[in-house]
């Protein structure tokens, strides 16, 4: 009998989720609820036993056992259960929730979450115990009033990634073709790579659609179809973001004047750069400064 993890009914609301960042919770066939939220808002860590097949950008992933699972928003991916029964336990969290500052290493950049990389670990019995009692520790650690509980919650997710790091990962996969997905993984690689900005001699290359397009050697009405249908947000909501956090990190972070940070990320002269920041934000750039 198939059986589907998103069955289950909500019973918290999902701004609540939005708002906090992150939700640990139980899943499985003696559960009654798991959240209802917008994956591509949130990355996803979830261990569980059973036979699943999980169908993960252009591959399919055929499990059995205790598995580890990251789930990265901007990848699309769904899980049918094949076991009778199944238990397990998931967190989802933002990636601000995670980092604890704007120059911290994007998730982009994590093995496990990678565009390129491979979703899904086995557990061995000892594995499974201690991921487990992770797990545990954030449910039971959520719903406390301690000050300083989403720092202790974000240490027990990045434990489980960098034990994670150390597994091997499964490679039990068979390949799907699927353009608008190796389009738009193609594109997120090529848009992160160009981050963060290092020198401001040195202007941003790619800052249009079309840049991109050009660079994957795709036409640009294909690119954006794609990564819409993908992503659910045009190529160029996708590159602004992007400039726009590396803008504030900038802004933040350094000493470089307000027109070699213009510069560095692609704006000829500062008006540009002003103007830009201020239709985007609300805000110019010199009120982030200190």
């Amino acid at each position: 009998m198939k059986e589907t993890l998103i069955s289950e009914t909500v019973d918290f609301a999902a701004s609540d989720l939005k708002l906090k960042g992150f939700k640990v919770y139980e899943v499985g066939s003696d559960c009654s609820a798991i959240p209802i939220y917008n994956r591509r808002d949130f990355y996803k860590i979830c261990i569980t036993t059973g036979q699943n097949i999980i169908q993960y950008a252009d591959r399919g992933i055929e499990t059995d056992g205790t598995i580890l699972f990251f789930g990265n928003p901007h990848i699309p991916y769904s899980w049918e259960v094949l076991s009778p029964s199944y238990h397990g336990f998931a967190c989802v969290f933002t990636e601000e929730f995670l980092k604890v500052n704007d120059r911290s290493e994007s998730l982009h950049e994590c093995p496990l979450f990678k565009i390129s990389g491979t979703p899904i670990f086995y557990l061995s019995a000892e594995q499974k115990v201690f991921v487990t009692s992770l797990f545990q520790k954030m449910i039971e650690e959520q719903d406390t009033d301690y000050v300083f509980k989403d720092d202790l919650i974000r240490n027990y997710i990045n434990l489980i990634i960098h034990e994670s790091m150390k597994m091997q990962p499964s490679e039990n996969f068979y390949k799907h073709k699927n353009a608008s997905s190796r389009i738009t993984a193609l594109f997120l690689e090529l848009l992160e790579r160009q981050f963060p900005i290092e020198t401001k001699n040195q202007p941003l290359i790619l800052k249009t659609p079309q840049d991109y397009a050009q660079n994957l050697a795709v036409h640009v009405n294909h690119l954006n179809r794609s990564v819409k249908e993908i992503t659910g947000k045009p190529t160029t909501a996708h590159i602004t973001e992007r400039i726009i956090s590396e803008a504030k990190a900038l802004l933040q972070h350094t000493d470089w004047s307000i027109a070699d940070i213009g510069y560095s990320l692609g704006f000829e002269y500062p008006s540009y750069f002003n103007n830009y920041f201020k239709r985007l934000t609300g805000t110019i750039p010199k009120s982030l400064r200190g």
